[in-house]
């Protein structure tokens, strides 16, 4: 706990951070709703004040005539003895029974009578009524029931806000992974500073097994580094001389010098609790649902009440008390609170999963929306595709393997900077296949480039390179050219001086995990179509790899979002997902946008929900996320509004001839045993395989 203190009062200057603890630490758990029911308190407000009923509640209960008429006994008397449950019960309404009294106030200033007003009105009805009574107005008092009803009332909002707490620590988790310090490189020294103190450009030092600082580039050292709480991927990433890293992910076992990108507010894990809070705060339909039978359940158990109050006093016009007791316990059992929480923590605890999984939720309603999808849009390039030459097929003559062929092609070209030169040296590389640089490489202007492997010397090119060595392209690598073309693929060639050895085929590189996220939309019924600018040939090779439904080629940027709005206006729920700028516009029009977080800031801003990862096998996460969300809601709000069909008339006294009565107590246990139960269902939410 110390530690914990020590970690926050260290954050204090550091004003994002700190400031969403500190909206953590004192939460406003209904902000969700159209109005605060506990603005204002804490989780700590409820728990002292419990304690402290309890305290009082437990004499006024043991003085009482409830418990001393049910068990036979006598309590010891004293002077004053019989003061102690009126004293007692005051003590208990004004000091537990305040804050509901403040919520009432403030929900009848805001007009949506709700949780809170009934409370208050029991309370408030049972205190009267017994004050009258101890003051000669014939009757029995109801000091007992009203210490119990606050008491657990009291332990109800407890529970019911260190839940919603609870949900809510993706926040403070996400803070936790700043360290308070990071060691600054000041020349050839080393200095340890508060990470407050950072700025761009400062070299900082890293090392193993510590946080990183600040997002950053590794200037130095390589390592690899945790980066699950960010992105949700298990596997450490290795980190290398100019990679980026994030502030909060963790080195492994090398030692890295980073230099300082992004401090504070600017950094991707000050963006991630930004998106976060935003998305636990952003209203639903589904709590628009609620507020409204919440409301709706206000006005039938005030109505319940003053029916129950004309029918037994009409039928037993002498027993004020016993009436007095079914119009509280009619108020008590018939408080919305399991509706005021039905929503708000399965939102905030499928915005923790979902953060924890690498889906950041901008907008609730992008959520919500995603289990209705019928069709999913994926921008092709950097989203389908990694946006970067790689070589696709390759064909040899006999005698030469694909792999050998490759590792000759990457060693001519391994000096090169052409970005055609890249893609065969990272596919190489990708293949686990050791390139080493050949020597005497030499550029060959518009032509290729040629090199010496092994004592051979061997040349890379296209067409223009067999023209200028003059030699001729043998049949089944003619054959495999026109393939190529046809599919909108490039060729070149690897060549020595007397015959062509190997073509290889070169395309935007389709991710691997392209195909299971395409596999995983169809098992859910779910149509995919590729949009990109791209030609028909490259677009429909691309979409008959990966098993795409519909292709929509040749798409200029600014006819994007009218191309979801025709298949919008086909009667489909449609999703985008992209990462470029020019794929804004779309995000924006979709019922659902979907970025790839590692795309453009403005494509992030358009989008409802944010994929950390560049992997577009999150999408069907989404799907399943928000399906399950939505199950959870649903059998909430059920269950929230749907017992009261039994509980009002239970309460009301519809059984009191055959000796079944409701004491205002029992109520208070009913309607908080069934805020416990909507909390567990949450709860189970978290077992939700995405």
């Amino acid at each position: 706990m110390h530690d914990s203190h020590e970690r926050n009062r260290h954050r204090e200057h550091h004003a994002s951070s700190a400031e969403r603890v500190a909206s953590i630490e004192h939460p406003h758990p209904h902000a969700h709703a159209g109005h605060d029911k506990h603005e204002g308190h804490t989780v700590a407000t409820f728990r002292d004040r419990f304690w402290i009923s309890l305290a009082l509640t437990i004499p006024t209960l043991a003085w009482g005539h409830m418990l001393q008429r049910a068990f036979g006994y006598h309590a010891p008397m004293f002077t004053g003895a019989t003061w102690i449950p009126p004293v007692f019960g005051t003590v208990v309404f004004l000091y537990g029974g305040r804050v509901f009294i403040q919520g009432a106030v403030k929900e009848l200033k805001d007009g949506v009578p709700g949780m809170m007003t009934l409370i208050a009105l029991a309370i408030s009805v049972a205190f009267i009524f017994s004050a009258v009574v101890t003051l000669g107005y014939p009757g029995m008092p109801l000091w007992e029931e009203l210490s119990t009803l606050v008491t657990i009332m009291l332990l109800g909002h407890w529970i019911e806000m260190r839940s919603i707490s609870q949900a809510q620590g993706a926040l403070k988790e996400l803070a936790k992974l700043l360290p308070d310090t990071a060691t600054r490189v000041a020349g050839d020294s080393t200095e340890e500073v508060p990470v407050e103190a950072l700025s761009q450009s400062d070299i900082v030092l890293v090392r193993p097994g510590a946080s990183v600082p600040a997002d950053g580039v590794v200037r130095q050292g390589t390592s690899s580094v945790n980066e699950s709480m960010i992105t949700g991927e298990s596997l450490p990433v290795e980190k290398k001389e100019g990679d980026e890293v994030i502030a909060g992910t963790v080195n492994g076992s090398g030692s890295l010098r980073i230099e300082v990108t992004g401090t504070g507010e600017r950094t991707a894990l000050a963006g991630i609790m930004r998106l976060v809070e935003q998305a636990q705060s952003s209203r639903s339909r589904a709590q628009a649902l609620a507020d409204r039978a919440a409301f709706g359940l206000t006005i039938v158990a005030v109505g319940a009440g003053v029916i129950t109050l004309i029918v037994w006093l009409a039928l037993r016009p002498g027993d004020v008390a016993f009436a007095i007791e079914r119009v509280v316990t009619v108020l008590v059992i018939a408080c919305p609170h399991a509706l005021g929480l039905a929503i708000p923590l399965v939102i905030a605890i499928s915005t923790t999963i979902g953060a924890r999984s690498g889906l950041l939720v901008r907008d609730r309603r992008g959520l919500e929306e995603a289990r209705n999808l019928t069709t999913v849009v994926f921008d092709k390039t950097g989203t389908l595709t990694r946006g970067e030459f790689g070589v696709v097929d390759i064909a040899t003559t006999s005698g030469i393997a694909p792999n050998e062929a490759l590792r000759l092609a990457a060693a001519v070209e391994a000096d090169s900077e052409h970005t055609i030169a890249e893609g065969i040296v990272r596919t190489a590389r990708e293949r686990g296949i050791d390139v080493r640089p050949a020597d005497g490489f030499e550029a060959m202007p518009g032509q290729g480039a040629k090199a010496r492997v092994n004592g051979r010397e061997l040349y890379m090119g296209g067409p223009a390179l067999l023209s200028a060595i003059g030699v001729t392209l043998p049949n089944a690598l003619e054959v495999a050219t026109t393939r190529a073309g046809k599919r909108g693929q490039g060729s070149i060639y690897l060549t020595d001086r007397s015959s062509v050895l190997a073509v290889f085929a070169l395309a935007d590189v389709v991710r691997p995990e392209s195909r299971q996220a395409i596999d995983a939309l169809h098992e859910k019924h779910i149509e995919v179509v590729m949009m990109t600018g791209d030609a028909r040939a490259v677009a429909q090779a691309v979409a008959t790899d990966l098993g795409i439904d519909e292709v929509l080629a040749e798409v200029l940027p600014d006819q994007k979002a009218s191309k979801i709005e025709q298949l919008k206006a086909a009667g489909k729920r449609v999703a985008m997902v992209g990462d470029g700028v020019n794929d804004a516009p779309a995000l924006v029009t979709a019922d659902v946008g979907i970025a790839i977080g590692a795309g453009t800031d403005v494509a992030v801003e358009a989008g409802d929900i944010i994929l950390v990862r560049s992997d577009p096998r999150d999408v069907p996460r989404i799907v399943e996320l928000s399906r399950a969300s939505y199950r959870k809601m649903i059998q909430n709000l059920w269950w929230a509004a749907g017992y009261n069909i039994v509980a009002i008339p239970l309460a009301a006294g519809l059984l009191a001839p055959w000796g079944f009565v409701l004491s205002p107590a029992v109520g208070a246990v009913l309607m908080s045993a069934s805020t416990v139960i909507v909390a567990i269902n949450a709860q189970l939410l978290r077992r939700a395989k995405l």
